[in-house]
C-alpha cells in the first residue's frame, strides 16, 4: 500500500468536497488529497499518473458516471496498479439494494456519510487508518 500516496475523492457536490477537505485538514496525514467531480476527469487522472493512489473515496450518484460505473472502469483498467488501489462508496444514501450491488461489485468498503462533523472525521479517520496498514497487491508489482 502506497500510504504516502494521494487520495481520491470523486465527489460532485461542493458542500461534501468542502467538509471532506475540512475534515483532513484536521487529521495527521500529508496524504494529497485530489477532488473529482465526475468520474470521467478521474478515470484521466489515473490513467495518465504514475502516482499510486492510496485509495478512492467515491460517492454514488453523479452525473455523467454513477459510482458503480466508475468502479468498474477501474477495475477493467490495464495498468495493475489501478485495480489495485482500494475503492470505497462514501455516500448518504445507504440500502440494502445498494450495499448489495457494491459488495457484489468488489467494493471494499462502503460508508454513510455521518451527520456530525465529528462522527464524520472519525469516519476518515477510520476510513485511512485501516488502508494505511493493509498489504495491497500492489506492493508487489
Amino acid at each position: 500500500m502506497n500510504i504516502d500516496g494521494p487520495i481520491i475523492v470523486i465527489e460532485d457536490d461542493l458542500e461534501d468536497q468542502f467538509l471532506i477537505e475540512e475534515t483532513f485538514k484536521n487529521l495527521p496525514y500529508n496524504n494529497e488529497v485530489l477532488f473529482f467531480d465526475d468520474g470521467i476527469k478521474a478515470m484521466e487522472y489515473l490513467g495518465t499518473t504514475d502516482s499510486r493512489p492510496l485509495l478512492i473515496l467515491s460517492d454514488i450518484n453523479m452525473p455523467k458516471m454513477n459510482g458503480f460505473e466508475i468502479r468498474n472502469s477501474v477495475q477493467n483498467h490495464e495498468q495493475e496498479s489501478v485495480k489495485c488501489i482500494p475503492y470505497l462508496f462514501f455516500t448518504t444514501g445507504a440500502n440494502h439494494e445498494l450495499v448489495m450491488d457494491a459488495y457484489s461489485n468488489s467494493i471494499q468498503g462502503f460508508f454513510k456519510k455521518p451527520a456530525s462533523f465529528d462522527d464524520f472525521k472519525r469516519t476518515i479517520q477510520t476510513i485511512v487508518d485501516y488502508w494505511r496498514e493493509c498489504i495491497s497487491p500492489a506492493e508487489f508489482l
